[in-house]
């Protein structure tokens, strides 16, 4: 699926009047015969896209739900490769955008080119690589580009004016914004200048902006809706898919996709 396909459904969902829901699941938790299944209910949910954690010896984005689940996968034998090939034998089966989310360590084992043609050949739309700066990515650009892959930037709290102005304009696929300070987890509520960094971003961008980090439940995800595109959620939704709470994960996605407008 190319990086236009994925802005154009993720744009029908905004016209559509739902908001964007990006699930968060980590390959190979429950090992990488479970993927398929997991995948597939997710997209049975409604979800616009998924994004997909690579596990990692040193996950310095990661909060302990998703550290655990990573850990998990590495004692199951979970392998980039093996998650490639794992979405290639299902590639005409689904129809939900895979956005993978890994290191950039993992990628130079592999190879860069290497990497972007197999993540083609298996049906990814988009890349998110947390430790490479937006400085420093240029290297990745033209593999992902000749691929049609997305390159998916991530916005910070932390960041400079002009820095995420230049970050806005550069964002394909969609623009990440992290809405907290430190790594994924659950928070009791997020600081008021979250809504207008995101208020501020969503101006800025050509692309839907995604709050991520630390939305753990349907009303933050609402009160996040209020100033932007959708969310991303991790750790509730790996810690729920660990207890196989398939009801309340269902139940989340669907209280945070419905814009709650007088249109609908």
């Amino acid at each position: 699926m190319s990086k236009q396909r994925l802005e154009s459904l993720l744009q029908n969902k905004l016209t559509n009047n739902e908001k964007i829901f990006v699930p968060y699941i980590m390959a190979g938790d429950g090992g990488l015969g479970a993927l398929k299944e997991q995948v597939l209910f997710l997209e049975s949910c409604g979800v616009s896209a998924i994004e997909l954690g690579i596990p990692f010896s040193d996950p310095v984005a990661d909060g302990p739900v998703i550290q655990e689940a990573g850990i998990r996968s590495l004692k199951a034998g979970t392998t980039l490769k093996g998650v490639l090939d794992t979405l290639k034998s299902f590639i005409n089966e689904r129809n939900v955008p895979i956005i993978l989310m890994t290191y950039i360590n993992p990628i130079f084992n592999y190879g860069v080119e290497a990497f972007a043609n197999d993540c083609k050949a298996s049906g990814v739309s988009g890349i998110i690589i947390p430790d490479v700066p937006f400085e420093e990515e240029a290297f990745l650009l033209n593999p992902l580009n000749s691929n049609d892959i997305a390159f998916i930037r991530l916005a910070s709290l932390t960041s400079t004016q002009e820095r995420l102005e230049k970050i806005a304009k550069q964002s394909e696929g969609f623009l990440y914004a992290v809405s907290v300070t430190g790594t994924t987890g659950k928070r009791a509520e997020h600081q008021d200048r979250v809504y207008q960094y995101l208020s501020k971003l969503k101006k800025q961008s050509n692309v839907p902006v995604l709050a991520g980090f630390g939305i753990s439940n349907a009303n933050q995800a609402q009160k996040m809706n209020e100033v932007c595109d959708g969310v991303i959620v991790g750790s509730a939704i790996v810690d729920l898919l660990h207890q196989k709470k398939y009801t309340d994960i269902k139940t989340f996605i669907e209280s945070s996709i419905v814009n709650e407008s007088p249109q609908r």
